[in-house]
């Protein structure tokens, strides 16, 4: 695959792991368990793409987190927080928009 063709397809995921991640996060989970519930549902991301956004979305204040101490190994668990469930109703409803006007490009086609 040609690094221009990657690119484009990378900014094209870009958008959709944000809501994936926002819907997802409904329910508390944790990094690494949120990036296999990503991949086995096909938003293939790497962990150096998911920690980073986890933090950014906190700051800005779509997440909350909070340490689960439980257990022997110490872990950091996300929530969508009520503005992120209003960010994520709203990337749907784009998303929902974009798709019917690419399927009218499309059916254009055949």
């Amino acid at each position: 695959m040609s690094d221009v063709l990657e690119t484009h397809l990378q900014e094209l995921r870009r958008g959709t792991v944000v809501l994936a991640c926002l819907r997802l996060l409904r329910t508390a989970e944790y990094g690494y368990r949120l990036l296999e519930q990503l991949e086995s549902r096909g938003f293939a991301t790497d962990a150096n793409t998911l920690y980073p956004l986890l933090r950014r979305l906190e700051k800005q204040e779509y997440l909350t987190s909070e340490w689960n101490t439980d257990e022997a190994r110490p872990r950091k668990f996300y929530r969508t927080a009520e503005a992120g469930i209003r960010l994520a109703d709203t990337m749907t409803e784009e998303w929902r928009l974009l798709t019917t006007a690419i399927a009218t490009l499309t059916e254009a086609e055949d």
